[in-house]
């Protein structure tokens, strides 16, 4: 049998490794950049700042430190039922969640955000309200005037963030 003695001799690939951190400056504004750890065959890890598209260099002003976990708590919601009889008048100002308006008897009126008033008959039923996946701060932006005349009957339910 005949061979080949001797050594082999490779070159390690460069390890190269990704973590995001983020930048607290003073005035407590938070900038998340990428931190890129390469090290080479001889074990010396160099790192490296980028912004958050890996590309552009990133210099550190601030404070450097892993980031806050992000926490979008769901909003507390507080919840209204006013029932108004015969002649009378309720106002649900703008930043409501929802409103629900049910007509017992009569024909009352509700006017939205300054608008024409528009007459519900008894045994309407009618809902306005906000919902992108449950964010906080999302209202109504107008306001609702609900108005009855005498023999009127209707209540009116509604949600804000509190």
């Amino acid at each position: 049998m005949s061979g080949t003695n001797g050594s082999i001799s490779g070159t390690a690939a460069p390890d190269v490794e990704f973590t995001i951190l983020c930048d607290v400056a003073a005035d407590g504004t938070v900038t998340p950049f990428l931190r890129r750890y390469q090290s080479d065959s001889a074990g010396t890890v160099t790192p490296a700042d980028y912004e958050v598209d890996g590309v552009t260099e990133y210099t550190a002003t601030g404070t450097v430190g892993v980031c806050a976990e992000q926490t979008n708590p769901d909003p507390e919601i507080a919840s209204t039922a006013q029932r108004q009889t015969g002649a009378g008048t309720v106002t649900i100002p703008s930043g409501a969640r929802s409103v629900t308006f049910m007509v017992f008897a009569g024909a009352p009126t509700v006017s939205i955000g300054g608008g024409p008033a528009v007459v519900l008959p008894a045994g309407a039923t009618a809902t306005w309200s906000v919902d992108k996946g449950g964010q906080a701060g999302e209202s109504l932006q107008d306001e609702f005037v609900f108005t009855g005349a005498a023999g009127a009957d209707f209540m009116i339910l509604s949600t804000r963030e509190v």
